[in-house]
């Protein structure tokens, strides 16, 4: 009856809205709590509620180790122990000594701090002391490479900076001579504690010594300018999947907004639940699900990608993850992660004997009916499916998904395999991450959900992709944004301004997102299209690029896919990152022998790769043009460091055009 009720309507009573959440129809809401209008208050707001309740907890290192592979590869292992907390209390005290370390060091309110570091405790510590201070935070994604950290450095004019010893030593260090305005470089790891060898004009803290340097009398007594909700609290660079990355300004009363609105679509948040935290925190996604925590009073653990499970890269074997160690409720997630799980859990399903299988699959399509239903499945859920919700810990309650569009097969065995609702979410970090959240009892696959509470949604007809208000049965267009949660735009970029964002006759703000959906009849919102991402073929057949690959990816011998079309051209091509287990069965059965490189090299492996392929667009019913005509194989994945996706592991079509520049040429050229 819940998944069943009108999620959203449109206020006007037009078929393009701009719609609205229920609850917000009257009026959008932009704080939580009365008087909390800027970041230094929602932690001042936690510590008063909560002041010995754990808050950011790190699991420390108990031992390091080199483990040699049969390729002569060598893998660092690590067995790490139990998780040690900083309460609410602690927390504060710590971002407060350190805001006024940073002052004592010359700097100023209004004048921005820059933060490039890996996601963990002091990462939010040095946020907090930032908004605490009115100093604005430049984020940058750790895997940046030097030109766009430079870039992004020199743009925001900053001075003073937060990093890791690592990140210090093997990225920011090359560029420092790029960067003359730099002056304080703070290290957030306690050691070493000198740092000879540096250029003149630069001074290397650590962490420990700012805190302490603000701890002192004369210091701590200086009276602090709180920031108002219009100030700037971060500008954000998002690494784009095009050219070099903007800086999003974001202001306190952006991100308040923003959070007020996704807090209020996770039931029942208080300070029993326990968060994950793994994602970039200079990604808008890790960044507002963390301060909706804090907000609640819940406790944040951190983790890495690497040494998230048992079974993780970096965890040696009979070692804890960090999800069997900390036993998280609640957990955000990307969908290359969850389609990595989904791969790796079917993949020991094909292994098990015909009974095991056979079970699994009755308990698997069992408890589908009953969802559906609306029932819950106890018995199913602890003798089948503990096992595998075991993985992240035993006690996940909400998954949230984010970043990139998640598929129907993966969300539908998330929801059924970890025994808990996956939140498929829509937002950008123009709109602070903030835009729809699917419901938790809405198990539909598919859609992102209704508009959050702090804004607002409309469509506009977008004629050259064929997108009209008018189409049936659904009203489709490009989606625009808009409430309290709309940033305040990109920074020193008129130009983009104008074009991306405006404002209404009310003043309200609006983003133009590029991005082009069709509303349902219960208010909810299906993304199906992206303007950018639109190629007309030479018979002038329109393909959509992003909606090829988010097809094919259900196929198991696909781990990535990029589509490629020229419009000169008649066909699509792609390149592929295959699965090596398929590959290598693959090419068993066709008795082809060799390692994943040589085969990825082979004529005939790509050959029968792209008979798969079609196969899989045939069953997925994509069109003949939109279907690949020729594809080329690639042995090494794609990831963040390799350049050729972003940290939300969106692909990066220009860097990927060009590392293949050669394989287009011979797919194109019939060679």
């Amino acid at each position: 009856k819940r998944a069943a009720r009108a999620k959203a309507r449109s206020a006007p009573g037009h078929p393009e809205g701009p719609y609205r959440a229920a609850s917000a129809a009257a009026r959008l809401a932009t704080s939580l709590h009365p008087g909390v209008d800027a970041l230094d208050k929602v932690f001042e707001y936690a510590a008063t509620r909560f002041p010995h309740r754990d808050c950011l907890g790190t699991r420390e290192v108990v031992s390091e180790e080199d483990e040699h592979q049969a390729n002569g590869k060598v893998f660092k292992k690590v067995v790490l122990g139990e998780y040690r907390w900083l309460s609410y209390e602690e927390v504060l005290t710590a971002a407060s000594r350190l805001g006024s370390g940073l002052a004592a060091l010359g700097q100023r309110p209004k004048h921005n701090v820059a933060i490039f570091c890996e996601t963990r405790a002091e990462w939010v510590v040095a946020a907090q002391a930032c908004f605490m201070y009115n100093f604005p935070l430049v984020t940058l994604y750790s895997t940046l490479g030097g030109p766009a950290i430079a870039h992004g450095l020199n743009e925001t004019q900053v001075t003073h900076i937060f990093t890791s010893r690592e990140l210090l030593e093997t990225r920011l260090k090359a560029i420092l001579y790029e960067v003359p305005r730099l002056q304080h470089i703070i290290v957030v790891d306690d050691t070493p504690t000198s740092w000879p060898g540096y250029p003149r004009g630069i001074s290397v803290h650590n962490m420990a010594s700012v805190q302490k340097l603000g701890a002192r009398p004369e210091n701590a007594s200086r009276e602090r300018k709180r920031p108002l909700p219009s100030d700037i609290a971060v500008i954000m660079y998002t690494s784009g999947s095009t050219g070099i990355p903007k800086g999003v300004v974001i202001s306190h009363g952006n991100i308040i907004a923003g959070i007020t609105g996704m807090a209020e679509r996770i039931p029942n948040l208080s300070e029993e639940d326990t968060y994950i935290g793994y994602l970039p925190l200079a990604h808008v996604l890790e960044l507002s699900a963390e301060l909706v925590c804090v907000s609640h009073g819940c406790r944040i653990g951190y983790s890495s990608p690497q040494t998230l499970a048992d079974q993780s890269t970096k965890i040696k074997k009979g070692s804890k993850g960090d999800t069997s160690a900390l036993r998280p409720t609640l957990m955000a997630a990307v969908p290359e992660i969850m389609d990595r799980i989904y791969k790796n859990v079917m993949t020991k399903v094909e292994e098990m004997n015909c009974v095991q299988r056979t079970l699994f699959t009755l308990a698997y399509n069992y408890k589908l009916e009953q969802l559906a239903k609306g029932n819950s499945t106890p018995l199913c859920d602890r003798l089948v499916f503990g096992k595998v919700r075991s993985l992240l810990g035993g006690r996940t309650r909400v998954l949230l998904s984010g970043g990139a569009p998640l598929s129907a097969a993966t969300q539908r065995f998330m929801n059924v395999c970890f025994c808990c609702p996956v939140a498929q979410g829509y937002g950008l970090t123009e709109t602070c991450g903030a835009g729809t959240i699917s419901e938790m009892w809405d198990y539909s696959t598919g859609r992102v959900g209704g508009p959050l509470v702090c804004c607002e949604i409309k469509l506009k007809d977008w004629l050259e992709g064929g997108y009209r208000k008018t189409d049936k049965p659904h009203p489709r267009g490009e989606i625009l944004i808009g409430g309290p949660n709309v940033t305040m735009g990109y920074y020193k970029n008129e130009a983009r301004n104008q074009e991306d964002f405006f404002a209404d006759e009310s003043g309200q703000r609006w983003f133009c997102t590029g991005d082009v959906g069709e509303f349902h009849a219960d208010g909810c919102l299906k993304i199906i299209d992206r303007k950018k991402d639109l190629v007309k073929l030479q018979a002038g057949e329109y393909v959509s690029l992003g909606k090829v690959e988010s097809m094919l990816k259900n196929c198991p011998l696909v781990d990535n896919i990029c589509a490629y079309a020229n419009s000169d051209e008649t066909y699509v091509i792609g390149f592929v990152v295959p699965n090596q287990k398929q590959l290598l069965a693959l090419a068993g059965q066709y008795g082809i022998r060799g390692p994943c490189e040589e085969l990825c090299g082979s004529k005939a492996m790509e050959e029968l790769v792209l008979k798969v392929i079609t196969e899989t667009a045939l069953a997925v019913q994509l069109e003949r043009f939109e279907t690949p005509r020729k594809i080329c194989l690639s042995p090494d994945p794609w990831t963040p460091e390799t350049g050729l996706v972003t940290d939300a592991f969106k692909l990066k079509r220009k860097e990927l055009k060009t590392r293949y520049q050669d394989d287009i040429e011979r797919m194109y050229g019939g060679k």
